[in-house]
């Protein structure tokens, strides 16, 4: 798949058992990563890693890195400042980073909220490519709405487009 500039290789690997990966999530996730890429008009090819994992997994993950000692949907680890990225000397791509997702929470929040599995793990790719692209929401404000309009620009783009509030269907679901 092309981004409006350049190859982008999305390299995907699973490394959980809890949930068996339906068919088409690998070019979902591809076309997540393209559709990012093309709305912020990121030039040439690129690469980037998405790897699945399980609960125990994430915690760890999530502990070691973030702080937080607990599962977390989805994490990402750009591998650039400012635009600035490393170049794979063999492929001459921006590498952008690595994403992990964490297959059984998006699982339960599909459920939760829902959506298909395919509509979450199309929504947590599109997220965390935003966030290898420098987007942060963590402080709130302007770019947390910022980040928020391109997530649901790109999911729309997609034919994803957010089809109920992301508040929990009824109490007992929570």
């Amino acid at each position: 798949m092309d981004n409006t500039t350049g190859r982008t290789k999305v390299i995907i690997s699973d490394q959980q058992r809890a949930v068996r990966i339906p068919t088409g999530i690998r070019l979902l996730i591809r076309r997540c990563c393209n559709a990012v890429l093309q709305l912020e008009q990121i030039a040439g090819p690129c690469e980037v890693s998405v790897t699945f994992v399980d609960n125990d997994e994430i915690q760890r993950l999530n502990a070691e890195f973030r702080h937080n000692d607990y599962p977390t949907d989805v994490l990402s680890f750009p591998l650039g400042v400012n635009g600035d990225y490393d170049i794979n000397p063999e492929t001459g791509a921006k590498q952008l980073g690595d994403i992990v997702l964490c297959v059984p929470i998006a699982v339960e929040q599909a459920k939760r909220y829902g959506h298909s599995l395919q509509r979450e793990i199309g929504y947590l790719t599109v997220h965390s490519m935003l966030h290898l692209l420098g987007y942060d929401h963590e402080q709130g404000g302007l770019e947390a709405v910022r980040m928020r309009e391109k997530e649901e620009t790109v999911m729309i783009s997609l034919g994803l487009p957010r089809n109920s509030s992301y508040v929990p269907q009824s109490t007992d679901e929570i």
